[in-house]
């Protein structure tokens, strides 16, 4: 009776020794590998954390400052000569803009002066010959030299208009050196590095509204033509390119 116990307890520590050493296996195996996805499945989607909807307001808010700051420096230019506005020969204000893309040389006339019947003449030839679409004269009354500009604007329309048949663009007296200088001049003579010191000064103005050319009285306006119909020329030609 005593050895069957013995064997008996034997025989039950050796299956827990084996069960247990079973175990300790099993939880040391590598399990099987997890199952492949099958085709057409869904893959697993990752989205990147989204910052407070504060946060993003503000982020916008900056974006489109930035924004709005990079269009500003964009639309902003050098001033030029078609940025102003002159008051013409009948009391009108009229924006110089008008000229832009046309060649234009700016004159202060007068109808007293030595120089007056010269450049009127050539003036209003040069106006026949190369204007009005491509090119134009724009003539200023001045009073400032010799005072040899003394009437009205109306009579020195009629003068003009009716000694020499001038049909180019004529404005209002206006002032062209000093503190009262009308702003279109003051720009003619800072670009140029040329002030006005008589009647019939000429200031050669490009399409883009720059001034190319400064000349005194004493230049004839035939010396300058050359000058005058080459931009003319080209400006016909770049014309014909973007047709």
């Amino acid at each position: 009776m005593g050895k069957l116990r013995s064997r008996a307890w034997r025989s039950t520590a050796r299956g827990e020794r084996e069960g247990g050493a079973s175990c300790l296996a099993g939880r040391l195996a590598p399990g099987p590998p997890p199952p492949a996805p099958r085709a057409g499945s869904p893959r697993p989607v990752f989205a990147l954390a989204t910052p407070p909807p504060r946060e993003r307001v503000m982020v916008a808010a900056l974006v489109a400052a930035w924004l709005l700051l990079a269009v500003a420096a964009g639309a902003q230019r050098e001033q030029d000569f078609y940025d102003f506005k002159a008051v013409n020969i009948r009391g009108k204000l009229v924006s110089l803009e008008k000229y832009r893309g046309s060649v234009s040389l700016v004159v202060n006339v007068a109808s007293e002066c030595g120089f007056t019947d010269q450049h009127y003449r050539a003036l209003q030839q040069l106006q026949r010959d190369l204007g009005p679409h491509h090119f134009n004269v724009l003539a200023f009354p001045c009073n400032q030299f010799g005072q040899q500009e003394p009437d009205s604007n109306k009579e020195i329309e009629s003068f003009a208009r009716r000694t020499y048949s001038v049909s180019f663009p004529m404005f209002s007296k206006i002032a062209v050196v000093g503190t009262g200088a009308h702003p279109a001049f003051k720009y003619l003579t800072q670009t140029s590095g040329k002030e006005p010191t008589w009647n019939f000064w000429k200031y050669l103005v490009a399409p883009d509204g720059k001034v190319v050319g400064a000349w005194d009285p004493t230049v004839s306006v035939e010396e300058i033509r050359p000058h005058i119909t080459e931009l003319v020329r080209k400006l016909i030609l770049k014309k014909r390119e973007d047709l």
